[in-house]
């Protein structure tokens, strides 16, 4: 069956666009239900030691608070960790709420007031009085740093350090050039535009319909399941709407277990949403010590690479993700050797978030290569392009693609890259130094199972659907874009539904890899409704497709028609007539090909290049120019995937510049625990973004030959940055962010 790509390809606007900005798009604090309560968490005031005494008398004492839950009257719920483990959790013991009187972080859950409206709640916190036995907090990673030890049990879907390649301490030693710096990754919290909240919906007899904060509601319900008992029948999950997560909704938050267990307990719907400060106490980017050394000949060609990384994590479990990973797969070396460990802090366990690992270890390779460039006198592109790796050396595997070459020239081109002058301080614009610097990205290419249903009507009208979350990515638009395509219809023909588990169930949205799962789910769905629709068209009286096969008709304009003479046609109405049937429906499901990735490394690429212009006197940095050059497969929609690129060298800006969670290592707390000292890039903040998408064809890495766009946009973009301010100033800062102190001190 021929399906052109009428839409697919194209620049589509979101179709969850009005739903948006009219404000009738509902998120999880925005539903609602008759008898709905309001809780509110009460937080920890210190990050270790223990609670002695707990006083909810006086919140209790306030007309229209209904119940306080601590941890002396909490719910029972399951006892083994096995239970309270996501989908995505670590190895160790997940944290559990008002589990007991032992305080393991700052800003932990102590207490959940629950009242009739949520000022009531707000004020009943206020009044529970809690004492604490006060021990002093571990939270300092650089002081930890001698503890660390290789994770015993590794986390699931994250790949460790790969065993190393040659002899990369004695290929150091024996190389001309040689260099060994430290970089260091600050805290970053993910501060989502909405906050985490749940709303539990009482449906008696124990039956629950939660609206939850969360990227994969089949996540929220098997966890509410595991913990409270529950049958998976009893529990429906809808999410329509993410407002960014950004990772922080991976997994299931702590408002979460508390709205259900008071729902649970009070018999009644409990709606609990955490506050701007409380979205500072659970996960974030961990702070991440890494050494880089890397060895080479008088060429710049690599002979030695050697690349160890210390991150913290909580004391209850091993977060893992790839760090040190893309430095032995993204140039040619011989000799490689590649160190990941942990260290243990009190603060909450960290999380993903928006392309986890990858942003840290590719700031510190992409510095330490731009530090080899100015060692060897070679221009860093040029460096770049003399350790060229045709295949993924790390794993011994071919790549499914890989047009980094094309990205590198094309960017390169488009920013003026020729123009450079080599010499730091070389560039200036009135007072303001000029900078320019380049970095390259990656991140892996993948496809998980999915399963999406496909509904079709006699009026050509297509519903198609699957429990997936749109975090505001345009997930809507492009399944949409893939089932309109699929069976020939137009684009406002075609209606998409999301984020309940009542839908096929497809995975979590996170690691890029929704539009290549999701995406082959629908358009195997759509195939299947093409194939019983064919069939029932064949079956006509005197039909002009009888002697037709699949393979030789096209579905375009609602109807069915022969290639060789599209004169000879049936009517999708006429198909479901003959067939007797209103309707037409398929569940299409998809799995990655064990033999490709057996065979083949699937990654996604990006060449970024960043101009910075730096107050020679005040030290204030601006970014006034990105070029990101993107080789990322097959593209469904140029206008979100644009935004997708555009968010991510926002945040990558960000991490450059400005984010950081401030610990007080003294107490154990985070200090900028709101949006007015943890600073993000706002309007003034971003000045000329450019995208392309280079050219790359691949029929291997997915049915649709999509990579994946949500994390590719942020690596490798706080490494371009740093580098360009080094090329500005001549100063070379390794600690992120690069703020004024560092520049001017």
């Amino acid at each position: 069956m021929a399906t052109p790509s009428r839409v697919v390809g194209t620049a589509q606007s979101r179709l969850d666009g009005p739903a948006k900005v009219t404000g009738a798009a509902k998120y999880a604090a925005e539903f609602t239900a008759p008898d709905l309560a309001h809780g509110v968490v009460v937080s920890s005031a210190i990050a270790k030691g223990r609670i002695t005494a707990i006083d909810t008398s006086a919140a209790e004492a306030v007309p229209g608070v209904i119940k306080v839950f601590t941890h002396e009257n909490r719910p029972r719920t399951a006892w083994l960790d096995y239970n309270y483990r996501d989908q995505v959790a670590p190895p160790g013991s997940p944290f559990r709420a008002l589990n007991g009187p032992e305080i393991v972080y700052g800003g932990q859950p102590v207490a959940l007031v629950v009242a009739e409206s949520f000022e009531l709640a707000r004020y009943g916190a206020t009044l529970v009085r809690i004492a604490y036995a006060e021990d002093v907090p571990n939270t300092d990673l650089e002081k930890n740093r001698e503890a660390a030890y290789v994770p015993p049990k590794k986390r699931s879907g994250i790949k460790p350090p790969p065993d190393p390649r040659g002899d990369a301490a004695g290929a150091f030693e024996a190389a001309p050039i040689r260099l060994r710096q430290e970089y260091k990754q600050a805290i970053e919290h993910h501060n989502p535009m909405e906050p985490h909240a749940s709303t539990v919906v009482y449906e008696g007899e124990g039956k629950l319909t939660i609206h939850d904060k969360i990227q994969g509601v089949n996540n929220t319900q098997g966890y509410v399941c595991s913990v409270f008992g529950l049958k998976p029948d009893d529990v429906r999950v809808i999410t329509p709407y993410v407002g960014g997560g950004f990772g922080s909704g991976l997994r299931p938050q702590y408002q979460l277990y508390l709205a259900v267990s008071a729902a649970l307990d009070l018999k009644r719907s409990v709606r609990v949403v955490l506050t701007r400060d409380q979205m500072f106490t659970f996960g974030y980017r961990p702070e991440t010590y890494q050494t880089v050394a890397l060895g080479a000949d008088e060429d710049g060609r690599l002979q030695a690479l050697t690349h160890d990384a210390v991150a913290g994590t909580s004391t209850f479990e091993d977060y893992q993700e790839a760090v040190v990973n893309w430095s032995g797969l993204l140039y040619h070396c011989p000799n490689v050797t590649l160190d990941y460990k942990l260290a243990k802090i009190d603060t909450y366990t960290p999380a993903d978030m928006r392309a986890p690992g990858a942003v840290t270890g590719i700031f510190a390779l992409e510095s330490a290569m731009d530090e080899l460039a100015y060692a060897t006198g070679i221009d860093p592109l040029e460096l770049r392009l003399r350790n060229y790796a045709e295949r993924d050396e790390g794993e011994g595997k071919d790549f499914t693609s890989k047009a980094l070459r094309a990205a590198y020239q094309q960017g390169a081109a488009r920013f003026g890259w020729s123009r450079r002058k080599a010499e730091p301080r070389a560039m200036r614009d009135g007072r303001e130094l000029v900078g320019w610097g380049m970095a390259t990205g990656v991140w892996e290419a993948m496809m998980m199972q999915s399963s999406a249903s496909a509904t079709l009507t006699p009026d050509g009208r297509l519903d198609v659907a699957c429990s997936t979350a749109d975090l505001g990515t345009g997930t809507y638009t492009i399944l949409a874009q893939i089932g309109a395509d699929a069976l020939g219809l137009p684009l406002d023909h075609v209606t998409t539904r999301l984020g309940d588990t009542a839908l096929p169930e497809a995975p979590l949205a996170g690691g890029s890899w929704t539009a290549a799962s999701s995406g082959a789910a629908v358009q195997a769905a759509c195939r299947k409704v093409a194939e019983t629709l064919f069939g029932y068209a064949r079956g006509l009286p005197e039909s002009p497709l009888a002697n037709a096969d699949l393979a030789h008709v096209t579905f375009a304009e609602g109807e069915i028609r022969l290639q060789a003479d599209p004169s000879r046609k049936v009517s999708i109405a006429e198909a479901m007539r003959a067939g007797g049937v209103d309707r037409v429906e398929a569940t299409g499901s998809v799995k990655p090909d064990m033999l490709t990735t057996t065979r083949y490394a699937a990654y996604t690429h990006s060449a970024v290049f960043a101009e910075v212009k730096v107050d020679e006197e005040l030290g204030v940095v601006r970014v006034t120019r990105v070029v990101s050059a993107i080789a990322a497969g097959r593209i469904l929609n140029l206008k979100t995937a644009r935004s997708q690129i555009l968010g991510g060298v926002v945040m990558g800006i960000g991490a450059a510049l400005e984010e950081e969670s401030m610990l007080d290592h003294s107490l154990g707390l985070f200090m900028n625990h709101n949006l007015g000292e943890y600073h993000v890039p706002v309007n003034a903040d971003i000045h000329d973004i450019e995208v392309i998408f280079v050219d790359e064809p691949d029929d291997k890495v997915s049915p649709l030959g999509v990579k994946g766009l949500g994390e590719i946009g942020i690596v490798g973009t706080a490494a371009a940055v740093a580098n360009a301010v080094y090329h500005a100033t001549g100063k070379r800062i390794r600690d992120l962010p690069i703020t004024i102190d560092k520049i001017i001190g």
